[in-house]
């Protein structure tokens, strides 16, 4: 028997079918799964830490230090504002603290709601605020307290007083899973006992876990006698140092909200304590190694990049743009076996392309090993930013991570193009060799930047590659939805006809042995760039 139905749940928005009996129990089968997995997908528990502290206007410290270290690690961050401060890199100009009643507030707020796992404190600027924090804490669950006993500034403001300190020892340290006093905040905690050895940190480490925290992490990095930062760990049993690298930078604005808060979301993330530590004492000196020359700021102290991306950014900008269809143009692909015969090195390869005209360069390299690689596609690339063109590598997406480059291009038998994406990031290019118009539009699904179809044409770099001539070529590029780049026994001698098919979105010819098994790559780049020029410019005359 027909009838009609209207499928009300969100996913099928309304869709109004007319179908048999049979279709019927398809449709609210389909419904049922689609409510499965919408409930599957609620209960998803996604890793989050409560930071309670001020907010540095400068956004190199305190909460705004505490969402960006963990968004790098990947776990959600709420917030409690303590205190507003006016703060750049010369120093802490004012500090408007935020009524009691109103932190209470916004801790039963999120505390209520939200199924916090780990709660992390930074700047608590008064007895009262400490006594509203443990007794509210007290009424929910969670899983860790971790505690940055806060009270000055890393560059030495004065950011809470010192009558704080009673209700440190009597309510706040006895919930805490970890507290992690600098020098000085652990000389304050102690009563004002000098810290100048390895062996004090030891001591005091034991002092203030008498206080009742679980684990008392003393912090180094001011330790006048050390090389490198030393951390002190003490668990109540064993003590642990973590030494790291000491890192000549201005730049450390925020450090030790940094470590606290990148502790809390290893700790929401399930890890252990002493690996937590581990990781986030890596963490910091991994962003101040990466941030030790940038210039925020002109006063004595400035932040760092918690994300490891303002260098890139910097680095980037001599191209002034993202990627554009026109990269294609001339999409010069390396060959290390023809470059060795003919006595060129990678890099050396690289920049005769860039010379003679390449628009961008793909590195595709089968016999070096992975560090080898990783060196050869820096050098590349080096050598590529200078001259505003990108680099891509051939299907290694580890090879890209570690060298920074422009992006990536795989194969229909490779990582998807959407798994690449979800690695590298929305900035980097992403490219994929396509056949059939299937797999053009599935290229546009999985977020691609461009398409290379072919082979066009029979070619010596590819054993067994089944060719598409100029009509599939033509065909693949009616489908897409990306710009495409022909690829496949391209040179001097058919390119322009690859080019004449007609379809506005083949943007450019992919050449491998047309350029690197030739004896000046320069020279036939610059020949085959001109018949791409030529093309052009007669198609833009019609």
């Amino acid at each position: 028997m027909a009838f009609s139905c209207t499928l009300s749940h969100p996913l099928f928005s309304k869709i109004r079918c007319v179908s048999v009996s049979a279709s019927s129990r398809v449709a609210v089968a389909m419904s049922n799964d689609s409510v499965a997995m919408e409930e599957k997908s609620s209960k998803l528990k996604i890793p989050h830490v409560l930071s309670v502290a001020g907010s540095d206007s400068g956004g190199g410290a305190g909460i705004q230090a505490d969402l960006k270290t963990c968004g790098a690690r990947g776990v959600y961050c709420s917030t409690v504002i303590t205190a507003v401060t006016a703060q750049n890199t010369i120093g802490v100009q004012g500090v408007n603290l935020v009524p009691e009643e109103f932190v209470a507030e916004q801790l039963r707020s999120v505390l209520s709601d939200m199924q916090v796992d780990v709660v992390k404190t930074g700047m608590l600027p008064s007895i009262g605020v400490v006594k509203v924090f443990c007794r509210i804490l007290k009424e929910y669950k969670v899983q860790a307290l971790v505690v940055d006993p806060v009270m000055a500034s890393t560059s030495g403001d004065v950011l809470a007083n010192s009558s704080i300190l009673a209700g440190l020892w009597e309510e706040l340290l006895p919930m805490a899973d970890i507290v992690t006093p600098n020098l000085k905040e652990a000389s304050a905690l102690l009563g004002g006992v000098k810290l100048t050895t390895v062996a004090d940190m030891h001591s005091a480490a034991k002092s203030i876990h008498d206080f009742g925290p679980r684990h008392v992490l003393v912090k180094g990095g001011d330790l006048p006698a050390s090389l490198d930062a030393v951390d002190v760990l003490f668990d109540g049993i064993n003590f642990h140092e973590f030494r790291a690298s000491r890192i000549q930078t201005r730049n450390t604005h925020g450090t030790g909200c940094t470590l606290a808060s990148c502790i809390a979301a290893e700790l929401a993330k399930g890890s252990p304590m002493l690996q937590a530590v581990q990781v986030a004492k890596h963490y910091v000196e991994t962003a101040l190694n990466y941030s030790k020359d940038i210039t925020i700021g002109s006063g004595p102290q400035g932040p760092f990049d918690h994300l490891l991306k303002l260098k890139h950014s910097f680095s980037s900008s001599s191209r002034q743009r993202g990627f554009s269809p026109d990269d294609l143009l001339l999409y010069a692909v390396t060959d290390s076996g023809m470059n060795k015969r003919w006595g060129r090195s990678i890099p050396d390869a690289v920049k005769a392309a860039i010379e003679g005209g390449a628009t961008i360069i793909q590195l595709r390299e089968k016999e070096a090993d992975t560090r080898e690689f990783v060196e050869l596609a820096k050098a590349s690339l080096e050598i590529c930013r200078s001259h505003g063109v990108p680099l891509l590598i051939n299907d290694r997406v580890d090879v890209a991570l570690a060298s920074d480059a422009d992006g990536v291009h795989v194969g229909q038998s490779d990582m998807s193009p959407r798994v690449v994406r979800s690695l590298l990031g929305p900035d980097k290019i992403i490219g994929v060799s396509c056949k059939t118009p299937e797999q053009a539009l599935q290229a546009w699904s999985d977020t691609a930047d461009y398409i290379g179809s072919g082979g066009v044409f029979p070619t010596s770099t590819k054993a067994n590659n089944k060719t598409i001539g100029l009509d599939g070529l033509k065909t693949v590029c009616l489908a897409s939805k990306l710009p495409v780049v022909a690829i496949g026994g391209i040179g001097i001698g058919n390119a322009g006809s690859v080019m004449e098919i007609g379809v506005p979105n083949l943007k450019g010819v992919a050449v491998v042995s047309a350029l690197f098994d030739r004896e000046c790559v320069t020279t036939e780049t610059r020949k085959l760039h001109s018949v791409l020029t030529d093309v052009l410019s007669t198609q833009a005359s019609r």
